[in-house]
């Protein structure tokens, strides 16, 4: 039986239509860490600074960037069972100083974000989202390119009739002429640099942004469309940021929807995971950890260095991240009997890294034995994936840094096509089949 005739698809096309709302209005970290906030507090979730040790629900917001949620039902000694997902997500961001003019175009300097392929995002519409702080310490709140009425960018591409040249990839995408096109009209008046002139009045005007503010902000580029259904059947969602925005809204609502908690819960969303989860809102971070000594020290622990060791080792994670399927066009790079394929349910990667697993967190066998009891006795659909042939593929997920902490990890998540790419695709039965198998791991002790 597929795993479509096997859920009820009125279901499962509802959960569809909740994320999609979510995934059109998440495009950026501080954008998603908002949404859920909100979806949170809409739920009966607290800060962490009115808890007092006597709420189930409690959440804790860091720099903006990153989120804890945690339903709390015993000791936190005893330990949480935990999701953990990441909310960055491949982009093209502005440079520090980023406009000028050259042959009659106000332009801006970019430099890329994460693991892309830069032809992916030429001759596309750009939105430009993120904040501007000025040095008054005014926030400006920066989302330009999804309304009909405003305007979209574009890093132009070279036309086919001059790129006649045989170049190595590498060579002919640089990230130095990653160069978007913000404007071609002259300040009336102005002889030297007048179209940056004319971009730099529209910014005053319209949005209250000087050239030097561009120093104080983080602004990035994202591609400027919505999430559409795909193929004939419908049965795709694509969308920018499956990868990871998909995971951290499927464990935010399982932590919300989950029932008959067995042992405290908690989802941990993390910034920065695409470069190496560096900074002080991705996995290196400590701020989780303030989280769980918060809320130790209030439930009565004397001592939270030795009780947060005890709660690290009684807990379980799920490092919640997308697999790779196999994309029938490019069957060669997989390892057909060890990769994930559609409508096949969750992807159980036991271990990631490269070449000779370097970089690798890797599932101890009674991790994923207790994920197969769980999801068996749910009988929710899984299958197990690697990142590609030996040699050919590999990669890393936040697990790892969680690991050197001493939780017990495991990498799962749904399947995609085309990641990291500006239009990702996903299985609308995959997306509800990992939100129930976050549900259920959630839920048992």
């Amino acid at each position: 039986m597929s795993l479509w005739e096997k859920r009820n698809l009125e279901e499962v096309e509802k959960f569809s239509k909740d994320y999609r709302k979510f995934i059109d209005e998440a495009v950026s970290e501080r954008l998603a860490v908002n949404f859920f906030e909100n979806l949170l507090i809409e739920n009966g979730f607290i800060p962490l600074d009115r808890y007092t040790g006597k709420e189930e629900k409690v959440f804790y917001t860091n720099a903006n960037k990153s989120l804890v949620a945690a339903r709390i039902v015993n000791k936190p000694e005893d330990g949480f069972n935990i999701v953990a997902a990441h909310i960055d997500a491949p982009r093209i961001d502005l440079k520090p100083n980023p406009l000028y003019e050259d042959e009659g175009f106000a332009l801006m300097k970019t430099h890329y974000y994460g693991g892309v392929k830069l032809y992916q995002w030429l001759n596309i519409p750009l939105a430009l989202v993120g904040v501007v702080y000025k040095d008054d310490g005014t926030k400006l709140n920066i989302k330009i390119g999804f309304e009909e009425n405003e305007p979209v960018f574009v890093i132009a591409d070279l036309l086919p009739h001059l790129d006649r040249k045989d170049e190595k990839i590498s060579e002919k995408f640089q990230g130095e002429k990653m160069n978007l096109i913000v404007g071609s009209i002259p300040l009336d008046g102005e002889e030297k640099e007048a179209v940056k002139k004319n971009v730099l009045k529209i910014l005053k005007d319209l949005y209250n942004i000087e050239e030097e503010d561009f120093v104080s902000a983080d602004i990035e580029l994202v591609p400027a469309f919505k999430s559409r259904e795909v193929g004939f059947d419908k049965s795709l969602i694509a969308a920018y940021g499956h990868d990871d925005r998909i995971c951290a809204y499927q464990a935010v609502r399982a932590l919300i929807d989950a029932e008959n908690l067995e042992k405290s819960a908690a989802v941990i969303l993390f910034d920065r995971e695409e470069i190496g989860s560096e900074g002080n809102a991705g996995a290196k971070a400590r701020f989780y950890k303030k989280f769980f000594r918060k809320i130790l020290k209030i439930n009565g622990s004397n001592d939270t260095e030795l009780s947060l060791d005890e709660l690290i080792e009684n807990s379980f994670v799920v490092s919640a991240d997308v697999g790779a399927l196999i994309n029938p066009t490019y069957k060669d790079v997989h390892d057909k009997y060890n990769a994930a394929k559609v409508g096949e349910g969750i992807v159980l990667v036991k271990y990631t890294g490269s070449r000779g697993k370097a970089g690798a967190s890797e599932a101890h066998a009674e991790v994923v034995a207790h994920v197969r009891k769980v999801l068996n006795s749910a009988d929710i659909k899984w299958q197990v994936g690697t990142l590609g042939k030996i040699g050919i593929g590999g990669g890393g997920t936040v697990a790892k840094f969680l690991a050197e902490e001493g939780f017990n990890v495991i990498d799962m998540g749904p399947g995609l096509l085309s990641m990291h790419s500006p239009y990702e695709l996903v299985s609308k039965v995959d997306l509800y089949e990992t939100y129930l198998a976050y549900k259920e791991l959630i839920s048992k002790r």
